[in-house]
């Protein structure tokens, strides 16, 4: 083994005031992680670039060192769930969302309130597949919690603007608004089309989602109805990326971050996420993190002799940020040193570490931002005195996102 990268999902944040103006990665206790810290260089970057809050799927295809502006979302969230996709089929990234109706499209929650079951979002999925009509083939798919992920197959362009407010072309504008219908982005007849065709999904799935029993159900109970699939990032062909040097082996739980593994090469060492199946969100992402961890370690122990480099990206540190829940992110921190970094570090020896975040999603936003994020860069002579905290990332030195593995994980 040579080098483990880990990702912490959107672990970096902004001052918070119920914190005392510190942030989550100040306040929370990480002996492990600075144990490892003293022995480790502690500089900062911008994942993507300087002034763009970036998408997840931007931020990891540039830590990774490929060009994120020809990676759309759709084909690698659909390589993730295992579609396969032929040139000109058209991918989206979906999410279940609620919206008051058509008239006005006022977006009240862009995830349904994070409470959809993975039992509802099977049955509002089939009633979408089975009531929706459009002149082509389509397939919407169900993932994880809200998520989701719609194909329609044929010819199309993939040159139109997203459904979904929040996005676009890589960034994130951190707003839930108006649902915006798409828009071709040139003359062309077929990007018309693309625009045409989604829009009648998105307005069919609100007739068939808003009356369905699941959503008269939820609403009876105070959550928020799954009445609307919100689209973005469109893609026209499959992803694929220039392989990586060495040998790479990834985590794998999430769509996006199975489909980016595999368009670039490495080898996916898979488990099945806990199932959603009551409105305890939380419960379910710490079920959720605690399997992720027994599983990095276990690929990391039985894979240490076959593989050069291991990708190990945990997803749960980004929602506490998104719903201004501090000390939740905190406690997910906490739990990563205990149980992670605490066998990372005895196990890691002469190889290399990185760990970083691939975005901020400060508490305060409740969004993702353009701020740096922290990087450590193991191993480092002397120590640093430092810790894996935003402030000290700040004193050292600013690297490239995009060449950060070069530069500092790939043996020279």
């Amino acid at each position: 083994m040579k080098g483990v990268f880990v990702i912490l999902d959107g672990v970096a944040d902004l001052p918070c005031s119920s914190l005392d103006e510190r942030t989550p990665l100040e306040v929370a206790k990480t002996p492990n992680l600075d144990e490892i810290a003293k022995k480790s260089r502690i500089d900062y970057c911008y994942t993507v670039k300087e002034g763009v809050a970036p998408e997840s799927s931007a931020a990891i295809v540039s830590l990774l060192g490929f060009d994120p502006n020809f990676a759309p979302r759709g084909p690698i969230e659909a390589r993730g769930l295992g579609i396969k996709l032929k040139n000109g089929d058209l991918a989206f990234r979906c999410n279940f969302a609620t919206i008051d109706d058509l008239s006005n499209l006022n977006i009240l929650d862009r995830r349904a309130g994070r409470t959809l079951t993975t039992e509802e979002a099977k049955i509002l999925a089939k009633a979408i597949n089975e009531n929706v009509k459009l002149q082509f083939k389509f397939e919407f798919y169900p993932s994880i919690q809200h998520r989701g992920a719609l194909i329609i197959r044929g010819g199309f362009s993939d040159n139109i603007s997203n459904i979904d407010p929040a996005y676009g072309n890589g960034a994130v504008f951190g707003t839930d608004g108006k649902l915006v219908f798409s828009k071709p982005l040139d003359d062309e007849e077929d990007s018309k089309l693309s625009a045409d065709l989604v829009n009648s999904f998105v307005r069919q799935s609100f007739e068939v989602l808003d009356k369905h029993p699941i959503n008269i159900a939820r609403a009876k109970k105070g959550l928020y109805s799954a009445n609307i699939i919100l689209c973005r990032d469109a893609g026209n062909s499959p992803t694929k990326f220039k392989k990586l040097p060495g040998r790479w082996m990834a985590l794998g739980y999430m769509p996006l971050e199975i489909g980016v593994g595999e368009a670039a090469g490495m080898s996916v060492y898979k488990f099945k996420y806990p199932r959603l199946k009551g409105i305890d969100v939380y419960g379910n992402l710490y079920d959720g993190l605690e399997d992720a961890i027994k599983y990095a370690k276990k690929m990391l122990w039985w894979n240490k002799n076959r593989y050069d480099y291991f990708y190990i990206h945990f997803k749960e540190t980004d929602v506490p940020g998104h719903d201004n829940k501090p000390l939740d992110k905190i406690k997910m921190i906490e739990i990563i040193d205990k149980d992670f970094f605490s066998y990372l570090k005895k196990f890691i020896g002469e190889a290399k570490l990185i760990v970083t975040a691939d975005h901020a999603t400060p508490c305060k936003k409740k969004a993702h931002s353009a701020d740096p994020v922290p990087v450590l860069v193991y191993p480092h002579e002397g120590d640093s005195g430092k810790r894996f905290i935003e402030k000290d990332g700040l004193t050292g030195r600013r690297l490239s996102g995009r060449n950060l593995l070069k530069n500092n994980l790939f043996e020279k």
